[in-house]
């Protein structure tokens, strides 16, 4: 092999050895983050953002947040093998969090990291649960609920919340849309089985009060309503009221 050929060999491994960059991969246009869990240890993608959402999974490990993936002091990290691509989440500082679709209702994501309280300012008068995201049970009253305009949850409680609305209001007695705020419902999923429960159309949609259940009862996944019944499946058990 002539000189010629070893200086290219010498050049090509030399760029093969090159270490990656350690930022993350970005899409700019698009505004989309890529950071990878290699070998199953701790990356740090540094974007600026407060909040993140991950729009696409890459690995086979599972991507969750608070346990696989998060954000701190502007930066993404993921580890345990988990690969997956990002974009901002605008919303609150301090663990609260806008998400939801254009023209859907908004959510606020509010957590109580190391059991400690955490408030959520949103200007709500009442709230309602939309997504569990911690193995802790999210009780209403118990370790979340609103005041003066803010939700507040505590001991490892962290979800997504919704404004409730149509609940009882100033002005005296309850009609015109607006539900008896004494009137509730406990619908209960024995064995995981679905179960339905009659609720009075007159009162409004209704809103979950309190979960009774250690499975968690989701809108949409667990608990729903449909022509004055309330269903409930996968072992949720809650009670449900205007309010």
């Amino acid at each position: 092999m002539n000189r010629w050929n070893l200086a290219c060999v010498a050049i090509a491994l030399a760029w093969l050895a090159w270490p990656a960059p350690p930022a993350a991969a970005q899409d700019r246009g698009s505004g989309v983050v890529r950071c990878e869990s290699q070998n199953n240890r701790e990356r740090v993608c540094s974007t600026g953002w407060r909040n993140a959402r991950l729009v696409r999974q890459l690995s086979g490990s599972p991507c969750e947040e608070g346990r696989t993936w998060g954000t701190r002091n502007g930066s993404l990290w993921v580890n345990s093998g988990c690969r997956a691509e990002f974009v901002e989440a605008g919303g609150w500082g301090g663990g609260g969090g806008w998400g939801g679709n254009p023209g859907q209702d908004r959510t606020v994501r509010c957590e109580s990291q190391s059991n400690r309280q955490q408030l959520c300012p949103v200007g709500w008068r009442n709230a309602r649960l939309v997504r569990q995201l911690s193995d802790t049970r999210c009780v209403e009253g118990q370790n979340w609920g609103v005041r003066n305009g803010s939700l507040w949850v505590d001991r490892g409680c962290r979800a997504e919340f919704a404004e409730a609305r149509g609940g009882w209001g100033g002005g005296g007695g309850w009609g015109g849309g607006r539900g008896d705020p004494n009137y509730t419902v406990t619908c209960s999923s024995n064995g995981n089985r679905q179960q339905s429960c009659d609720w009075d159309a007159r009162q409004g949609r209704p809103v979950l009060q309190q979960q009774l259940s250690s499975s968690a009862c989701v809108e949409g996944r667990s608990w729903g309503y449909n022509g004055g019944r309330i269903w409930v499946n996968s072992g949720c058990r809650a009670r449900f009221g205007t309010r």
